[in-house]
C-alpha cells in the first residue's frame, strides 16, 4: 500500500472539547491522500475513548496509546515515530483546517517537488473574529521561490509554532529530531527544522484555524512550566552556533525570542507575579548574552520595552507600564469627549 502524503499527528486532549471539530475537519478533506494518528496517554485531559470511537469508524485514522502520562512533547515523538507520510503534520485539537487545505498544500508541493519545510498560513478564532497569524506579513511577501534558510532568514522572526508547516518525515528521521520535554517545546523543533533545510517553500494562504480559549498549549510535560522557554531558546542559539554559514538568522531569531519573552511575561496568567522580577532577570540575562552585533531594536513602543529590558531593571519596566497604562486612560476619556488622541 503505497505511503500517503501527510501524516498528522494528534495529541488526543480535549480539555476544550474540541477534539471531536478538529477531526471532523481532517475528515472532510477533498483530498484523502493521508492519515492521522491520535496519541492517548494517562493524562486527565485525554479522550481516548473518543479518539477509539473515531478509529473504529475510521480507515484513516488509528491510535496510540502510552502507558503514562508524558505530556504533548513525547506524545508527539511517539507518533511521529509511527507514521508513514511522506509529510509530518502536527495539530493539536483546537486547531481546524478548511476542507481545500489539503488540496491546496498538495498542489504546491506538485510545483515545487520534495521539499524540507513547507511553511503556511493560519489564523487564529478570537473574540468572533479571525485574527492572521504571526507569519502571514511574511507570507504575503515572500518570493514563491524554493530556498534555504541562507536565503529566507526572515523566516526565523516568525513564531515558532509547528502546526503551520508540512515537515518532511525522512528529513526528520534522518536528523533523529525529537520535541524535548517542557512547555515552548516546539521552539527548537522548528528552529532545527528550518535550520537542517536545503528546500524551503512556503504557501500564503490560511490553511489552518487555531481556536485556542488560552494563548499557550495546556499541557506540558510533567514539572514544566513557562520558565522553560529560556531552556528551548539555549537550545536553538545552539543549534545556530553550529551553523556558522547561517549568521544572518541571528538578528531574526534574537528578535523573535526577546518578542515571545516580553509577550510571555506581560500575558495574564502566565508567570506569578511573585516570579515575575526572576523571568525579567533571565529574559535580560539572554538579552546581553545574545544580542547580535549592531542589532536594531524594533520601532516604537515595543523598541521602548526592548530597551528597558537591555537595562535591566525590573522597577523601571514596570514603572514605564503603568505610565503608559494611565496615558492611555486619559486618552481613552479624552476621546470621548471629541478630543483627538495626541500622536504616539
Amino acid at each position: 500500500m503505497p505511503s500517503p502524503l501527510i501524516s498528522v499527528v494528534l495529541p488526543a486532549y480535549d480539555q476544550q472539547k474540541q477534539l471531536s471539530d478538529c477531526l471532523e475537519s481532517l475528515l472532510s478533506q477533498s483530498l484523502h491522500d493521508f492519515e492521522v494518528i491520535l496519541v492517548a496517554d494517562r493524562s486527565r485531559e485525554t479522550a481516548a475513548d473518543l479518539a477509539d470511537a473515531y478509529a473504529a469508524r475510521h480507515a484513516d485514522v488509528s491510535v496510540l496509546h502510552l502507558s503514562a502520562a508524558v505530556g504533548v512533547g513525547r506524545a508527539r515523538n511517539a507518533g511521529a515515530a509511527l507514521a508513514h507520510g511522506r509529510y509530518l503534520l502536527f495539530l493539536d485539537s483546537d486547531h481546524t483546517m478548511p476542507p481545500d487545505a489539503f488540496h491546496s498544500l498538495a498542489e504546491r508541493l506538485e510545483e515545487t517537488g520534495e521539499v524540507d519545510v513547507l511553511q503556511f498560513g493560519h489564523t487564529r478564532r478570537h473574540g468572533g473574529r479571525d485574527w492572521p497569524g504571526g507569519a502571514q506579513h511574511l507570507l504575503d511577501t515572500a518570493t514563491p521561490a524554493v530556498l534555504g534558510p541562507q536565503e529566507r532568514p526572515e523566516l526565523f522572526g516568525a513564531p515558532p509554532v509547528v502546526w503551520d508547516k508540512l515537515l518532511n518525515r525522512t528529513r526528520w528521521t534522518d536528523r533523529a529530531s525529537a520535541f524535548p520535554d517542557g512547555h515552548y517545546q516546539e521552539v527548537p523543533v522548528v528552529h532545527q527544522a528550518l535550520l537542517d533545510a536545503r528546500r524551503i517553500a512556503v504557501l500564503p494562504r490560511e490553511c489552518v484555524q487555531l481556536r485556542r480559549r488560552h494563548t499557550l498549549h495546556p499541557t506540558g510535560s510533567p514539572g514544566s512550566s513557562h520558565f522553560d522557554v529560556f531552556a528551548q531558546y539555549e537550545r536553538s542559539f545552539e543549534l545556530l552556533d553550529a551553523r556558522p554559514e547561517l549568521e544572518a538568522v541571528r538578528p531574526h531569531l534574537f528578535t523573535r525570542m526577546i518578542r515571545q519573552y516580553l509577550f510571555v511575561l506581560e500575558l495574564a496568567g502566565c508567570v506569578a507575579r511573585a516570579e515575575r522580577p526572576q523571568f525579567f532577570q533571565r529574559a535580560a540575562e539572554h538579552h546581553r548574552r545574545f544580542l547580535p552585533a549592531g542589532h536594531r531594536r524594533p520601532a516604537g513602543r515595543e523598541g521602548m520595552k526592548f530597551a528597558l529590558l537591555a537595562g535591566g531593571s525590573y522597577p523601571a519596566f514596570e514603572l514605564a507600564k503603568l505610565s503608559h497604562i494611565a496615558r492611555t486612560a486619559v486618552t481613552g476619556r479624552a476621546g470621548l469627549r471629541g478630543t483627538p488622541e495626541p500622536a504616539r
